[in-house]
C-alpha cells in the first residue's frame, strides 16, 4: 500500500474577496495540495435552502453533506450575491458548522494520497480548522478593490447588478464576519499578512511562494 510522507497544510483566512481563493487554487497546483474553498461548503448549504425551502431541515442538510465531494462545490450557482447572503447567516447555525466542519477537517488531514497535501483558505482556518499548519495567512485588500474584483466576476452572471449593490453586500458580509459570535474572521499572530490591493495575481503568488518554499526547505 502506498503510503505518503508528512503531509503539508497550508491554512488561508480572507476577508470576501480579497483574492484568497485565487491564491489557493495557484498554491495548490503548484505544491500538487488538495484545495477546498471553505466558504463553498456553507454556499452549497444556502443553494440547498433556496433550492428546497420545504425539505431543507438538520437531517437533510446532513444526509446532502455526507455526500458531499468536491466537485459538487463547482457549481456556478454558488456563485450568486444571494447565495452568498444566506450563506453568511446558515454560517452562525452552530450545528450546521459542526457538519461543516467535519468535511473540512477530513479534506485537511486526510486527502487523497495523490496529493502532498492540503490547502483550505475561508475564515476561521487558521485557528479553528488546521491550527496546527505548518504555513498560515492572512490575505486582505481595501473594500473597494475588493468590491470591484467581485463585482467583475458577478456580472457576467447578472447584468442587472451595479458596483455600489456588490459593495453594499461586501460591507455586510465584513460586519457579519468579524463581528459574529462563532468562529469570527481575524488574524492571527503566527499567520503571515499579505495585502493584495496592489499586487498583480502572479506577484502576489510569487510572494507566498518564497515564503512556502523557505519554509518547507528548512
Amino acid at each position: 500500500m502506498k503510503k505518503r510522507k508528512k503531509i503539508i497544510k497550508i491554512a488561508i483566512d480572507s476577508p470576501a474577496a480579497a483574492g484568497a481563493g485565487t491564491q489557493a487554487k495557484l498554491i495548490s497546483k503548484h505544491y500538487n495540495l488538495l484545495h477546498l474553498d471553505t466558504g463553498r461548503c456553507y454556499r452549497y448549504v444556502a443553494n440547498i435552502k433556496i433550492s428546497n425551502p420545504s425539505k431543507y431541515n438538520f437531517q437533510y442538510v446532513k444526509k446532502k453533506i455526507k455526500k458531499l465531494k468536491i466537485k459538487d462545490l463547482q457549481n456556478k450557482k454558488l456563485l450568486t450575491d444571494k447565495v452568498a447572503t444566506v450563506a453568511s447567516i446558515i454560517a452562525k447555525d452552530r450545528k450546521i458548522r459542526k457538519l461543516v466542519h467535519a468535511f473540512q477537517l477530513n479534506c485537511a488531514y486526510n486527502p487523497p494520497l495523490k496529493y502532498n497535501g492540503s490547502c483550505l483558505d475561508g475564515r476561521d482556518i487558521t485557528y479553528k480548522i488546521i491550527p496546527d499548519a505548518e504555513l498560515k495567512f492572512f490575505i486582505t485588500a481595501n473594500l473597494k478593490t475588493r468590491a470591484l474584483r467581485r463585482y467583475k466576476e458577478l456580472k457576467p452572471l447578472n447584468k442587472k447588478i451595479s458596483y455600489n449593490d456588490v459593495l453594499k453586500s461586501i460591507k455586510k458580509r465584513d460586519k457579519n464576519d468579524y463581528s459574529r459570535k462563532i468562529s469570527p474572521l481575524k488574524k492571527t499572530k503566527d499567520s503571515v499578512l499579505i495585502n493584495t490591493t496592489n499586487l498583480s495575481k502572479r506577484a502576489c503568488f510569487l510572494k507566498i511562494k518564497k515564503i512556502i518554499d523557505k519554509r518547507i526547505n528548512n
